[in-house]
């Protein structure tokens, strides 16, 4: 009897733990999107949450694919470009040394490449080659850029990236600045060490200064995802959400460089079937595996600054369409009621804050004001980065049914052949309910819509 009640009581708190289990299981993937507070645990799980489903649902490792092919075509461009740089100032030496410092893992085929890259240079020595030369490698460096612009525009949702001319000129300016940056990095690092070696000559100072560049180093790292996340994509990235991502991404990297440096068995190997071409997938390999790192840091770092954009996800998805409506009415009544009474445009933040919306609504509702006419964005003048909502239609002649009319035949139509002679009736219908609809809705002007806060 003993042994029947414990197995008993056994069986039911292992059935205990597993429903708790799946309480918990369904309260991460759909109830936290629903839980009112603004804890941190719950803005982490959320973070967390967020970044899972959009490295899956963006197909992050085919992205990281295709920026692995486009690497391995810039990278003797790029080379070339920083060594011919580097020869200008005649420091080459130094730009070599930084490279094989910042890339311990890859000092084999940054050789090969350098090899290269002697030849490139070699030849492009004047003439028609010379023009041609460098219009193909700023061409080739742009596009790559101008690729992985695009992939973090995806990761953001952003449907447009920057214009062709800014994009020459931006990217021009940056492959230009970036190895003066490296060039500076590299003479300081050598100029403190000796300097400081220098002045003090008390050897168990040695250890300290090696540790004390290997961590600005490390900083180095840092702000170098850092800033790829604020600049390349075409938004506002929040510095604290770049900076933490930047960290995240850059002890990635860090460690990745570790693992390859150490993992000398699997080098072995690769020497063994690949000979002196062993290189070459071990190179493959790491590309893959840091634009993994990269792309995954700029999906925490979007998670990080739009997790409040996904709250009531699940219930914005499925919304009905007169429920999309009445906030779409609500917002124009907003919108309206600033307009008359000469305030500050609304903005996107406003809308969230103030009345609870939730962000992906608003922005859905907003698109849509904007794209039938009712709704224009205006630029506010003590935020450049930020803009809000200005009425651009008479309030006087803006009224429930106009507005509903708007929305509601914004889109195409009438695109499908012979609808009309094969469904005659249905169009009659839609009218006689338009017509009535439209003769009460037009009573009720927008201004008259009552908001409290």
């Amino acid at each position: 009897m003993t042994n029947d009640s414990d197995k008993i009581n056994a069986d039911g708190a292992i059935g205990r733990l597993k429903t708790k289990l799946m309480r918990l299981w369904d309260y991460v993937n759909n109830g936290i999107w629903s839980d009112p507070r603004r804890k941190g645990w719950i803005n982490l799980l959320r973070i967390a949450n967020l970044s899972v489903n959009s490295f899956l649902n963006r197909d992050i490792q085919t992205q990281a694919c295709a920026m692995t092919y486009r690497t391995m075509l810039a990278i003797v461009p790029a080379l070339a470009l920083l060594l011919a740089i580097g020869r200008g100032f005649d420091m080459q030496h130094i730009l070599q040394e930084e490279l094989f410092h910042i890339f311990p893992a890859q000092q084999v085929a940054i050789s090969y490449a350098l090899n290269f890259v002697d030849s490139y240079l070699s030849q492009m020595t004047g003439g028609v080659f010379l023009g041609v030369g460098i219009v193909f490698l700023l061409w080739t460096l742009i596009s790559l850029l101008s690729n992985v612009e695009d992939t973090f525009n995806y990761i953001w949702g952003q449907k447009s990236g920057r214009s062709i001319w800014r994009k020459i000129s931006d990217y021009t300016a940056t492959l230009l600045i970036l190895p003066i940056l490296m060039l500076c990095v590299g003479g300081i690092s050598v100029l403190l060490s000796s300097t400081i070696s220098s002045l003090f000559h008390l050897k168990f100072l040695t250890p300290v200064i090696s540790m004390t560049l290997e961590a600005a180093k490390y900083l180095v790292t840092f702000l170098f995802f850092t800033a790829v996340y604020m600049l390349i994509p075409n938004t506002k990235v929040k510095f604290k959400n770049a900076f933490v991502s930047g960290i995240i991404a850059g002890t990635g990297f860090l460690i990745l460089q570790w693992l390859f440096v150490t993992g000398t068995l699997y080098v072995t190997r690769y020497n063994a079937i690949y000979g002196s071409f062993a290189f070459l997938p071990l190179l493959l390999l790491w590309i893959q595996f840091v634009w993994v790192i990269c792309l995954a840091g700029a999906v925490v770092c979007y998670s990080s600054q739009n997790v409040f954009a996904f709250n009531l996800a699940r219930e914005v998805s499925g919304i009905s369409t007169r429920y999309e409506a009445m906030v779409s009415v609500a917002i124009t009544a907003i919108i309206t009621h600033r307009f008359i009474a000469g305030a500050t445009p609304v903005t996107a933040r406003d809308l969230m804050n103030y009345y609870n919306l939730p962000a992906r609504l608003v922005t859905d509702i907003t698109d849509r004001l904007v794209a039938a006419g009712i709704v224009s964005h205006v630029v506010m003048a003590d935020e450049k980065d930020t803009y809000g909502f200005q009425l651009s239609t008479d309030p006087a002649t803006l009224t429930v049914g106009s507005l509903a009319s708007r929305l509601y035949n914004l889109g195409t139509a009438d695109f499908v052949p012979e609808f009309n002679e094969k469904f005659p009736n249905i169009r009659l219908t839609f009218e006689d309910l338009e017509n009535n609809f439209m003769a009460l809705a037009d009573k009720t002007p927008i201004s008259s819509i009552k908001i409290e806060k």
